[in-house]
């Protein structure tokens, strides 16, 4: 069991309890709070509260998270594209339209039961049964770059690094709109939209500080080529970033204008370059993912 504490701040006074904690913790949805309010897994200075509870400002609030019942996940024979593989670590580059690591609607065909498969018993066991090796993700649409852990001091040494913001992560995407400038920086908290619990957004209230580096690469007649580099690594930070000046990435179907002339499945993104310090040699590694055929198609077509 998991025990989580919060103190209401000042600005927070009047929030129902379950929407408060959804916003305080993404890894919760506002109905499983709502399950642990019903089973009395919920208490505001010890006292069990309702979900229409409001939250007063010094409100110290104590959720009890039961452990979670992990299924079986098992290795599949799915074939894998391997930047790279030694005893410590795997890099590869993620195709389109898989998903990382098993959740609720995808419990096969994920990167985790790829590499299971092709790595046998040889994954760190860190994040539990369901992420093995994971210690970064990039989203079911995203390709590219993807560093997995086969042991537990590679994955302990990595997520340091990834914690100091020392890994180098290069992105390619392509957005809607000519940006002006050559280059930019763009600096907003990240957590749940206060609406739309599917969405990522700039949450001054609640988000953790994010940060991401652009630059123009190429021009089109309505849109543009940019690399960027992330600082942080929020869920969909390069995604609600872009959106949030006005550019969001073609084919975004979550932050984008649900136009889509291209006929794209999902957002145009792809982690090109991911950079390293080997956990094992202490030499600093580089590894480049080419960009997948479907972005390479429509960066000709947008010349045209």
């Amino acid at each position: 069991m998991e025990i989580l504490n919060y103190v209401v701040s000042d600005g927070q006074s009047g929030i129902r309890i379950d929407r408060y904690l959804s916003d305080s913790n993404e890894d919760l949805s506002r109905s499983y709070i709502q399950k642990l309010l019903k089973e009395q897994k919920v208490t505001v200075q010890g006292t069990f509260v309702k979900a229409n509870y409001k939250v007063q400002a010094g409100d110290v609030i104590t959720v009890e998270v039961p452990d979670m019942a992990e299924p079986d996940i098992l290795p599949e024979d799915i074939p894998l594209d391997i930047l790279y593989e030694d005893e410590d670590v795997l890099v590869v580059n993620k195709p389109k339209g898989m998903v990382v690591h098993p959740s609720a609607g995808h419990t096969t065909g994920t990167l985790v039961n790829a590499i299971m498969a092709h790595c046998k018993e040889n994954l760190s066991g860190i994040n539990g049964v369901l992420r093995p090796g994971i210690v970064h993700r990039i989203d079911k649409d995203t390709t590219g770059a993807l560093l997995v852990c086969k042991n537990d001091n590679a994955h302990r040494d990595l997520a340091l690094q990834l914690k100091e913001h020392s890994i180098k992560r290069r992105y390619r995407a392509i957005v809607a709109g000519v940006i002006k400038e050559e280059e930019g920086t763009i600096e907003g908290p990240i957590g749940r939209h206060p609406v739309d619990r599917k969405k990522m957004a700039i949450n001054y209230k609640n988000g953790k500080e994010a940060v991401t580096h652009y630059r123009v690469l190429e021009r089109f007649p309505n849109a543009t080529y940019v690399e960027c580099r992330l600082e942080t690594g929020r869920t969909h930070q390069i995604r609600v970033h872009m959106t949030s000046i006005g550019h969001p990435l073609l084919g975004d179907e979550v932050y984008g204008s649900g136009r889509n002339p291209y006929h794209l499945q999902g957002q145009t993104l792809h982690a090109m370059i991911l950079g390293f310090v080997h956990p094992s040699t202490g030499e600093y590694m580089e590894f480049t993912a080419p960009l997948p055929e479907y972005f390479e198609k429509l960066l000709e077509k947008l010349r045209k």
